[in-house]
């Protein structure tokens, strides 16, 4: 009897389930490979609604977001702006204190607020890293400090905004995202040496007014558009509150490029 008849495969001939096992590997390989280019393609038409009081804006609900404490708490610096006149400012230039400026052609731009304990944000700010540099430059996030979950937070965000006045906010905002840490003094000391920044410079960057006043800029703009905690995101012309899939955001993410330019941006 063959070794086909007797139940066994022939010798240099892989069995059957063997093949069909890596068929489905590799369909499977192929899909985890593919899945962020035909992801879109599985959710439905968007529903949005207007954003009360941002004319040209626009919102749709997202999942959990981290509770927000008090936008407001400890953000009293010497010089540094009221809570009403933060907000005067950001409406009278929205684009400006969302973006930068007015977003480049064929650019959609993402405004992503966030506190460093949050665990939410924490999954979503790599997922956005990973969209902006694969997007070739279409794609533009303007990162914004809204600490809401206690000193710790705002420690940690006062600290990134302080490095960035040493041009290294990028690299400081990237390690606390991905550190479980505690900002001590000695922490944030040996991360600045660590990325090569002054850490006597950035301790005393860290309570200035210019400091306070970026941290008092995202919290008005988070009091404008409504948000209630981190993560939140504004994509071009729409606002998300909480965590977001994948496909979703790299659905709309499409969307708001086929809509074209903000009207918000360009009037």
């Amino acid at each position: 009897m063959s070794g086909a008849e007797n139940g066994k495969p022939r010798k240099g001939f892989p069995s059957r389930r063997l093949v069909i096992g890596a068929g489905v590997g590799a369909v499977a390989a192929a899909a985890w490979w593919g899945w962020p280019k035909v992801a879109p393609y599985f959710v439905g038409a968007f529903e949005f609604e207007a954003v009360a009081g941002v004319p040209g804006f626009r919102r749709i609900a997202g999942g959990e977001i981290s509770g927000n404490i008090n936008p407001l708490a400890g953000l009293e610096a010497p010089g540094a702006r009221t809570a009403a006149a933060a907000q005067e400012e950001v409406r009278a230039d929205i684009c400006g204190a969302l973006f930068g400026g007015t977003p480049a052609q064929g650019v959609v731009p993402v405004a992503s607020f966030s506190d460093y304990y949050c665990p939410f944000c924490r999954v979503l700010t790599q997922r956005l890293d990973e969209i902006e540099r694969a997007s070739g430059g279409s794609v533009r996030i303007t990162w914004h400090e809204w600490p809401l979950l206690g000193s710790n937070s705002e420690f940690a965000a006062r600290a990134a905004l302080a490095a960035d006045r040493q041009g290294a906010y990028a690299a400081f905002h990237k390690r606390l995202m991905r550190t479980s840490f505690v900002p001590t003094p000695e922490f944030l000391e040996a991360l600045a040496n660590d990325i090569g920044i002054d850490p006597v410079q950035m301790a005393a960057d860290i309570r200035s007014a210019a400091v306070s006043d970026r941290l008092r800029t995202s919290a008005a703009l988070s009091a404008v558009f409504g948000f209630r905690g981190t993560p939140a995101l504004v994509v071009g012309r729409t606002v998300v509150t909480g965590a977001i899939t994948d496909a979703t955001l790299r659905a709309l993410i499409d969307q708001e490029r086929a809509d074209g330019p903000l009207d918000a941006c360009t009037a």
